[in-house]
């Protein structure tokens, strides 16, 4: 629709500039800018954009990370912490180190024995 094309042209305007042929290149930018397309008229749309829905069962996708470094307290320095994107269930363990091995071992017994094997982990 026009709303578009005029409220270009208006801001052009009151930006303090002019040139003759404002009002057909604001035609021609807004006929072919993809945000203007989008926000248009649905009738003048010739295809949706198409979104992939991500289908994912709970405990499937999880994402695992260090907190800290915080002051120590009884020999931990930082907290690992894994979140299941669906649930939000936290599984979490305070630990001295920030190491592979760390995770490793967490996983095993905190993600593996009790929710089974993820299809995603984000690290």
């Amino acid at each position: 629709g026009m709303g578009g094309i005029g409220k270009t042209t208006a801001k052009i305007l009151q930006s303090g500039f002019y040139w003759p042929t404002m009002f057909k290149d604001s035609h021609a930018f807004c006929k072919t800018y993809e945000n203007c397309q989008k926000l248009g008229s649905v009738s003048k749309c010739h295809m949706m954009s198409l979104n992939p829905i991500l289908v994912i069962e709970i405990f499937d996708c999880w994402s695992i990370d260090f907190m800290g470094l915080f002051p120590l307290s009884f020999g931990f320095l930082y907290i690992l912490a894994a979140v299941d994107y669906v649930s939000k269930w936290i599984e979490a363990i305070p630990s001295r180190t920030n190491d592979h091995k760390t995770v490793t071992k967490f996983l095993k017994e905190n993600i593996l024995s009790s929710f089974g094997l993820p299809l995603a982990l984000n690290v």
